[in-house]
C-alpha cells in the first residue's frame, strides 16, 4: 500500500503508539489526523508536529462519533482509518462478583471493540470512494493467549480479530477496494503499561512494523513477541498460556 499522499486518522492519536504512529506516517509523505479525549494533549501532539489536524473527540460516544465523521468529510475526507484507541482497566479478581468488575468490562468492550465497529460503518462509504483505502484495527498478542490479569481487555480483543477477519472478507466478496489491516503488537512502552514490569518494545518499533506492513500488504501484521506466541500456541497452548501468565502474577488478583 503506498502512504504518500493518503490521509489518515488516527484514534487515539494524541500520546503512546498513536503519537508515534502520527510522527512516521507524516515522516512517510501522508497527511495526518489525529482524535483523542485529552484536549491538553492534543495540543501538545499539535505543538510537535503542527502539520497534523487535532481533533478533540471520545470515540466510545455516538454523537462525538458522528461530529468527528461531520468534521473529516468538511476536511475532504481520509483514506485510512487506524483505529488505535484503546482502554485497559485496572485487575479484578474474577472470582468476586462486584459492580466494578462488570462497569469495567463494559467501558473494556465499548472502547476496544464496538467503537471500532460504529467508525467503521461511519466511515466506510468514504473509504469505499477512494481509489485505494484501508481500514487498521489494533487487536494484541492477548487475542491468541488471554492474560488473566486482563480478561475482558483480552475478551475484546478476540472480538475484534474475528470481526476484523470477517469484515476483510465480506468487503473481497463485493470486491472492494477498502483494505483491511490486523495489527498485533506484544506489550508495548506507553503510559498504559507504565505499571507493568514485564519485557516491553518501543512504540517506535511498533510502528515501524505496522508501516512496513502497510506497505507490503500484509494483512494480518504480527508484531515481536507476537510472532513467536501465535505460533508456540497452536503446537504447545498450555505452556503458552503460562508463559503469558506467570505465577508471579496470580498473587495480584488475590483480596
Amino acid at each position: 500500500m503506498q502512504l504518500k499522499g493518503k490521509t489518515v486518522l488516527i484514534t487515539g492519536g494524541a500520546s503512546g503508539i498513536g503519537l508515534e504512529a502520527a510522527k512516521q506516517f507524516l515522516n512517510n509523505g501522508a497527511r495526518v489526523i489525529i482524535t483523542g479525549r485529552n484536549q491538553i494533549k492534543l495540543d501538545e501532539a499539535k505543538r510537535l508536529y503542527p502539520t497534523i489536524t487535532a481533533i478533540k473527540s471520545d470515540v466510545s460516544d455516538e454523537d462525538d462519533a458522528q461530529k468527528l465523521f461531520n468534521q473529516i468529510q468538511q476536511l475532504g475526507g481520509i483514506d485510512i482509518l487506524y483505529n488505535n484507541a484503546g482502554v485497559l482497566t485496572a485487575p479484578i479478581n474474577l472470582g468476586i462478583a462486584t459492580d466494578q468488575h462488570f462497569a469495567d468490562a463494559a467501558y473494556e468492550i465499548n472502547v476496544n471493540y464496538l467503537a471500532v465497529i460504529r467508525l467503521n460503518n461511519l466511515f466506510m462509504d468514504m473509504l469505499k470512494a477512494r481509489k485505494e483505502s484501508a481500514i487498521i484495527n489494533t487487536t494484541s498478542l492477548l487475542s491468541y493467549v488471554p492474560a488473566i490479569l486482563e480478561a475482558t481487555y483480552s475478551a475484546s480483543k478476540v472480538a475484534l480479530q474475528f470481526y476484523t477477519r470477517a469484515l476483510r472478507k465480506h468487503l473481497q466478496l463485493l470486491d472492494s477496494k477498502v483494505k483491511v489491516f490486523e495489527v498485533l503488537p506484544p506489550l508495548v512502552a506507553t503510559e498504559m503499561t507504565a505499571d507493568r514490569k514485564d519485557k516491553k518494545m518501543t512504540s517506535e518499533k511498533m510502528v515501524k512494523a505496522l508501516i512496513a506492513g502497510l506497505e507490503n500488504d500484509q494483512p494480518t501484521i504480527r508484531v515481536g513477541d507476537t510472532k513467536a506466541v501465535y505460533i508456540l500456541n497452536r503446537f504447545f497452548p498450555g505452556l503458552t498460556f503460562n508463559l503469558v501468565n506467570p505465577k508471579k502474577n496470580y498473587r495480584l488478583l488475590m483480596p
